[in-house]
């Protein structure tokens, strides 16, 4: 049982408020899938999955023991692994994931592992490269993929699919059409001789806010869905869903001239109060934000961290907050926090939230 102190909350209705607010933008078919990997974004996959099995079409994930984990919960929901691993393949089937085909050594795999089972019409993805130059077949690879899938029946593809590369930049609007063009051009040709339409998807969180237009039958709203847009404006209009807590473990008074943390980082000037917070950088608190660059709410007022964040602790500077052993602690609780520590740390959200270490309980709300 994990009965740490340090706790994540995932909010629920902020969760359910964000993918409302993306679906308003779509017209009433599209489909959204929702992006629970990376443990939900620092939060917890299994648990936002079984929180919004029934309000989204499909979840994806990187990897495929993350799709696993979310089916061992009961999520009936269909799951596309993103990057599967040949090694994988056996178990996406056994756990009835979707793969992504994104290059011919998987779909040969792929193909031959449904050819032997032997499976019927299982659902496939393939994913086209239209500029990001990560994974995925190119626009040259269409006749070949096309003659390998009308000689089977074993596997169907259930979506044609790209990413974008900057989509959020709209000093990159001109490369982003040339992307949705190219992924256009080669879904053509699967309309024209594949004998069925698979669905198609392109566009992610930033896409759905600047390239609307492009929402085919389906969008993957991934930090979207945990509270950010890509810029302030929608990010207002979304709910923070992580709120990282904890509490003061104990308070030490510091004397002048005494220090505080690995490689004495502070020294006190004047006598100092220090509250010690178990929480630090092996819970996914970088050590940018030590010497007072971060800080946590205590009783709503700010205290500064002194010294070197360490590997489970951080220490701040409570002299002028009225707070004693026990209080509550807020790491964050709100978007602009969040952004102030992704500043701090010299990084972006995204790997703010991400490095959120997995032995911090998490809880959804």
């Amino acid at each position: 049982m994990n009965n740490h102190v340090t706790v994540l909350e995932i909010d629920g209705k902020a969760l359910e408020h964000n993918l409302n607010y993306f679906k308003q933008k779509l017209n009433p078919k599209t489909k959204i899938l929702a992006v629970v990997k990376a443990f939900g974004y620092g939060s917890d996959g299994v648990k936002v999955a079984q929180f919004l099995e029934d309000k989204v079409a499909y979840f994806s994930v990187a990897y495929t023991h993350e799709g696993v984990a979310i089916r061992e919960a009961g999520v009936k929901t269909p799951i596309l692994v993103l990057h599967p691993q040949i090694q994988n393949l056996q178990q996406i089937v056994d756990f009835r994931l979707e793969p992504n085909l994104y290059n011919f050594k998987i779909f040969d795999a792929f193909l031959r592992l449904a050819d032997e089972t032997p499976l019927m019409n299982y659902p496939v993805h393939i994913k086209f490269n239209t500029g990001l130059n990560r994974v995925g077949f190119w626009h040259t690879d269409v006749p070949k993929i096309l003659t390998e899938l009308k000689q089977t029946t074993h596997i169907k593809v259930q979506s044609l699919f790209s990413h974008l590369a900057a989509s959020e930049d709209l000093e990159e609007k001109d490369f982003t059409v040339g992307q949705i063009n190219n992924f256009a051009y080669i879904v053509k040709q699967f309309y024209t001789h594949l004998g069925y339409e698979p669905m198609l998807h392109i566009l992610n969180t930033s896409g759905v806010v600047n390239f609307t237009k492009a929402q085919f039958d389906m969008v993957r709203i991934g930090l979207g869905l945990y509270g950010f847009g890509n810029d302030e404006k929608e990010t207002e209009a979304l709910k923070n869903t992580h709120n990282l807590k904890s509490i003061i473990s104990q308070i030490n008074i510091i004397q002048p001239g005494e220090t505080v943390g690995y490689n004495r980082a502070y020294t006190a000037k004047r006598p100092t109060r220090s509250a010690t917070i178990p929480i630090g950088h092996a819970d996914g608190l970088s050590r940018k934000l030590g010497n007072k660059k971060g800080y946590v709410v205590i009783n709503n007022q700010k205290a500064p961290i002194i010294g070197n964040v360490c590997m489970d602790m951080i220490m701040v500077n409570v002299t002028k907050i009225d707070c004693k052993e026990g209080d509550a602690v807020i790491i964050f609780n709100s978007q602009n926090m969040i952004n102030h520590i992704a500043n701090v740390s010299e990084t972006i959200v995204y790997e703010t939230l991400t490095a959120i270490s997995q032995r911090v309980k998490k809880i959804l709300i």
